[in-house]
């Protein structure tokens, strides 16, 4: 790889693939950045492919970003810290978000993330404290550890129907959110998952899921509804909506395994257990 700059932006060039990476360079940048989608040197021309690691971390004066139609790939920690970017552009051939992407760029107030990107690395969106919406697309297959941890702005979140898991912690400390649906593909909700969602008062968990880890509805106190569709009841353990206050709160599950429900903890904490009836259909 030989590194050099071109136009305040700093590139390794790979000279057998005419493929360009962005990388970190000695200053920090400032303001609006426009990543293109080619870029020459020495009279060749290079595809910008991908933003390498930290390429921009701690940039806190950055403000915009418009990534190129070329690049497939935004590297771990790429933007980490830039606390004063409040807009980025994702184009629809990026296939990958790395870890730490975005993690503390507490401006952002919005991402669209688009249809091409199959995976949200862990802490991704770490402490984004401004984001208010993300779009999460049905290419999405899974929400790594931490993705949006302690994005405290979050009112909402669209948990498309091609997600099968969510990790650990992956909303935790969201005292925004309000309810949340989970789709009937999920099978597995990390640990702690949506720990210390204050604001959140209402749950639907599909019957698709199969398991629930620890602690994954711990400290969501104002919780007054969950409504749980699987008539086999999910893996569980007894602490998972630990410091949640679940006696003050219904639980909507099958008629079918009421019984069930009512004599197994933690289902049996709820202070109110009834039976799902027709009007209340599952959402797919």
């Amino acid at each position: 790889m030989n590194k050099v700059e071109i136009n305040g932006i700093y590139y390794n060039l790979n000279e057998c693939e005419k493929t360009a990476q962005v990388t970190e360079g000695p200053d920090e940048h400032r303001g609006a950045v426009s990543i293109p989608e080619t870029v020459s040197h020495n009279g060749k021309t290079y595809t910008v492919t991908s933003i390498g690691n930290e390429a921009f971390c701690g940039c806190s004066g950055l403000t915009s970003v418009n990534i190129g139609n070329s690049v497939t790939c935004i590297g771990k920690e790429a933007f980490w810290g830039c606390s004063e970017l409040t807009s980025v552009n994702i184009p629809g051939s990026v296939t990958n978000i790395g870890d730490w992407a975005f993690g503390f760029c507490s401006g952002l107030t919005s991402v669209n993330i688009p249809n091409s990107v199959t995976s949200i690395g862990d802490c991704a969106f770490w402490d984004c404290t401004g984001l208010t919406s993300v779009n999460i697309p049905d290419s999405v297959t899974s929400i790594e550890n931490y993705a949006f941890w302690k994005c405290t702005g979050l009112t909402s979140v669209n948990i498309p129907d091609s997600v099968t898991s969510i990790g650990d912690w992956a909303f935790s400390g969201c005292s925004g959110l309000t309810s949340v649906t989970i789709p009937n593909s999920v099978t597995s909700i990390g640990d702690w998952a949506f720990n210390e969602c204050s604001g959140l008062t209402s749950i639907n968990i599909p019957d698709s899921v199969t398991k629930i880890g620890k602690f994954a509805f711990d400290y969501c106190k104002r919780l007054a509804d969950v409504y749980c569709y699987a008539e086999n009841m999910p893996s569980t353990e007894r602490i998972v909506f630990n410091n949640s206050d679940i006696r003050k709160a219904t639980l909507h599950v099958p008629a079918a395994s009421i019984e069930q429900y009512k004599t197994t903890e933690p289902w049996n904490n709820f202070g109110t257990i009834v039976a799902i009836d027709d009007t209340e259909s599952q959402v797919s």
